[in-house]
């Protein structure tokens, strides 16, 4: 995917930004429809957060970059939509993310950033050695998935 070529779904056209940095390839998508703008961040800006950064060749400079150069730089009313929220949240809004964001927002500097990223003392997810291989091949099995769950392999590649 790349920033100059827009993808169209039906009557839709969404514009990709590419904010690297919870992944090295990470997408975030802008839709302009009837005067409202929405963008679709994924994993790089959460409500109140961000994905990490310490695996799956993530980077919290290039993260930090992404949201502010990409996402923040978008009008106020921009709504944003993140790709998950652990508190049952669904839309937030640029200026929302921009001021008051814990981690990227209200003024937080890169080193500020890079120390709370560097911080967050997260568990490792489970089944996670399995998760991004598969994610870096399309939903294919790795190798070493175990058998329970190269059941689920197969089944999201037939469809």
């Amino acid at each position: 995917m790349a920033e100059d070529r827009p993808l169209s779904v039906g009557s839709l056209t969404f514009q990709p930004l590419f904010t690297p940095g919870h992944t090295d390839t990470h997408h975030s998508y802008l839709l302009i429809q009837d005067g409202i703008s929405r963008v679709f961040t994924g994993d790089a800006l959460l409500i109140d957060a961000c994905g990490r950064t310490d695996f799956q060749s993530g980077d919290s400079t290039t993260l930090y970059r992404s949201v502010h150069d990409k996402i923040f730089s978008l009008p106020d009313d921009t709504l944003v939509y993140p790709a998950h929220d652990y508190n049952h949240r669904h839309v937030s809004s640029v200026i929302q993310e921009r001021e008051r964001n814990p981690r990227l927002g209200g003024g937080k500097t890169l080193e500020e950033f890079i120390r709370i990223m560097a911080n967050l003392n997260l568990p490792y997810p489970k089944k996670m050695d399995m998760a991004v291989p598969g994610n870096q091949k399309c939903g294919e099995c790795p190798e070493n998935a175990p058998e329970e769950l190269r059941a689920l392999c197969d089944v999201s590649v037939q469809g």
